[in-house]
C-alpha cells in the first residue's frame, strides 16, 4: 500500500478557547484532518460540548491546508437551506476545505425532545435533509417536497467552492446508516467498530452501491477510532471505560466493550491494533482522543510523532 493512500487527523480533545492554536499546532505536527462534533444537551462524552460548525470556522482562521471535519454533525436538528447555507460558507471561507461527517444522533432522546423533533424519524429527517442540501448545494433555485421539508424555488449564493459540494461522511453504526452512506455519502465514517465489524460493514456498502447503481470508486473509507495511550492496556482501558461510560449505555461489561472496540494501551499496542482497522478498508484515521483534559497534548504529539509515521513511513 503507498504511503500516500493513509490519511490521519484527530477530534478535538480541548476547550473551544484554544480551538485556533490547537488547529494551528496540528497542522504544524503534519495532521490532515481536524475534526470537531456535537451534542446539544449534554457533552460527548458528559461535560462542555459546542456546535461543530463554529469551531470548524475558528480552525479554518487559524490554519492554511488543514481540512475541516463536523465528527459528527447531528443532520435532524438543521433544515436543509440553513445547513446548506452553513456549509456552504465554511467551505467558502476555508478554501475548500471542508467535509461533512453527519449522523442522526439519538444516544440522548432528551436533546430531540427539547427540539421538538421526534427521535424516532431522525433518519427519514436525515435523509430528506441530505438529498435537499446537495440539490441546494448546486446554488440553483431548488423545489422540493418531502414529508418533513419542503422548499420552493429556494437557493444559495454562493455555493460551495468544492463542487459539487464538500464530500459527505456518513457515521453510525447500523445497517439503515450504511444504506444511509451508500446512497448520500462519498465517505463512510462509523464509531465504536471492531475490525470485523468495519470489514463487514465495508462489503455491506459495496453491495448497497451496487443495488443503487453507484459508482464507489472514489468512496471514502474512514475509520473513527477511539484512542486513549498509557504504558499498559489495563490503565487505558479504564481511563477509556470511564469516560466514556456516561456516553454509551450496553448491557454486559462495559470494560471489555471498550477493549474490543478502543486503541489501548502502549503505543505500539495501538499501531497494532489500528493496523487490523485498515487491513479491514480504513484508508482515512480520525483519532478520537479520550483521556482527561490535562491528557490532550500528550495524546496528540503521540499521535503524531510515533503512531502516523509508523504508517506514512516516517521513523517514528
Amino acid at each position: 500500500m503507498a504511503e500516500s493512500d493513509l490519511h490521519f487527523g484527530a477530534t478535538s480533545p480541548m476547550d473551544a478557547e484554544d480551538t485556533a492554536r490547537q488547529a494551528k499546532w496540528m497542522e504544524e505536527l503534519g495532521y490532515e484532518y481536524f475534526a470537531a462534533g456535537e451534542h446539544y444537551m449534554r457533552g460527548d462524552p458528559p461535560g462542555p460540548s459546542h456546535a461543530s460548525l463554529p469551531l470548524l470556522g475558528v480552525a479554518a482562521g487559524a490554519t492554511e491546508k488543514i481540512k475541516l471535519v463536523s465528527s459528527i454533525l447531528l443532520v435532524p436538528f438543521y433544515e436543509p437551506l440553513v445547513l446548506a447555507r452553513l456549509t456552504a460558507t465554511l467551505d467558502v471561507a476555508s478554501g475548500g476545505r471542508f467535509i461533512l461527517g453527519v449522523g442522526v444522533g439519538g444516544e440522548y432522546p432528551e436533546e430531540f425532545e427539547a427540539a421538538g423533533l421526534t427521535v424516532k424519524q431522525r433518519g427519514r429527517r436525515t435523509n430528506e435533509c441530505l438529498d435537499a442540501v446537495r440539490q441546494l448545494w448546486t446554488g440553483e433555485p431548488v423545489t422540493y417536497q418531502g414529508r418533513h421539508f419542503k422548499l420552493d424555488g429556494a437557493s444559495i449564493n454562493p455555493p460551495p467552492t468544492q463542487r459539487p459540494g464538500p464530500p459527505v461522511w456518513v457515521s453510525g453504526r447500523r445497517d439503515a446508516a450504511m444504506v444511509r452512506a451508500a446512497t448520500y455519502g462519498d465517505g463512510w465514517m462509523p464509531y465504536f467498530y471492531n475490525p470485523q465489524r468495519y470489514r463487514d460493514s465495508v462489503d455491506k456498502i459495496k453491495a448497497a452501491g451496487e443495488d443503487l447503481g453507484k459508482d464507489l470508486t472514489d468512496f471514502q473509507w474512514v475509520c473513527y477510532p477511539y484512542i486513549t495511550i498509557y504504558p499498559t492496556e489495563e490503565e487505558a482501558a479504564q481511563v477509556a471505560a470511564r469516560l466514556l461510560g456516561g456516553q454509551y449505555v450496553y448491557g454486559g461489561d462495559f470494560i471489555n466493550i471498550v477493549r474490543d472496540y478502543c486503541l489501548l494501551g502502549p503505543v505500539e499496542r495501538c499501531i497494532a491494533r489500528l493496523q487490523e482497522f485498515i487491513d479491514a478498508g480504513a484508508r482515512h484515521v480520525i483519532f478520537a482522543i479520550v483521556c482527561p483534559r490535562e491528557e490532550a497534548e500528550r495524546h496528540i504529539e503521540t499521535i503524531a510523532k510515533e503512531i502516523i509515521p509508523h504508517f506514512k513511513g516516517g521513523t517514528g
